[in-house]
């Protein structure tokens, strides 16, 4: 196991958690995010002290908000602070490693601000694996890119990603490329990589086919 990966009996049943919409956390994705809220600040303060780590989760736009914010979709992610950095003007820079899916139960009582929510992970076990290489088409899924990425104009490291492991690029396309939220939630939820990487193929070819594009990345 990885250094500082926390084996199953050792997840926290309660935690922070971090409502944020549009931010995926995947098992083993790095999200860096600017913290300049005041409960998000004492959120990292705290994290620091108690382990680490807190959850992402993303705001449902299905449902209305409440008087303590949005309501949040049930899935998310629990994430171990793996860098930090503090800025002159008293802002965090961190680096938030997925670790686990969780389930949310309930809320609990909030804490010098911030949510926080009782949790469990057994239905996603399995993201604490090691070592496991999933089966992926990954012509499929770079040939999806290409075009997708041409027509959103987003620029890539081509080499980069012909060096990157299959589940890590499956996890980093579905973390950074800009679905929408349901979308997002969907890739979340999925079973494992393999079945994320059939959605994510499918999502940019309906994206190319919603504007227009072929999946050559010519007009249609």
């Amino acid at each position: 196991m990885p250094p500082f990966h926390p084996a199953f009996d050792e997840l926290p049943g309660e935690i922070p958690i971090f409502p944020l919409s549009g931010a995926l956390l995947l098992p083993e994705g790095r999200l860096p995010l600017n913290i300049f809220e005041p409960r998000y600040l004492a959120m990292v303060e705290d994290s620091l002290a108690a382990g680490r780590m807190f959850g992402m989760v993303m705001p449902d736009p299905g449902l209305p908000r409440t008087e303590i914010g949005s309501q949040i979709y049930r899935v998310g992610c629990l994430g171990r602070l793996s860098s930090f950095a503090e800025t002159d003007d008293g802002r965090y820079l961190i680096t938030l490693t997925g670790v686990i899916r969780y389930r949310v139960v309930e809320e609990v009582a909030m804490r010098r601000g911030y949510r926080r929510a009782r949790v469990e992970y057994g239905d996603f076990a399995p993201d604490l694996a090691v070592g496991v290489k999933p089966q992926i088409d990954r012509a499929a899924l770079v040939g999806a890119l290409r075009p997708y990425f041409k027509a959103r104009g987003i620029e890539a490291n081509w080499e980069a990603v012909e060096n990157t492991s299959d589940a890590m690029l499956v996890t980093t396309l579905c973390m950074v490329c800009p679905f929408d939220a349901r979308e997002k939630q969907a890739l979340l939820e999925a079973p494992g990589a393999e079945e994320r990487a059939t959605m994510l193929v499918a999502l940019m070819q309906m994206d190319m086919h919603a504007t227009g594009m072929a999946p050559e990345g010519r007009p249609s």
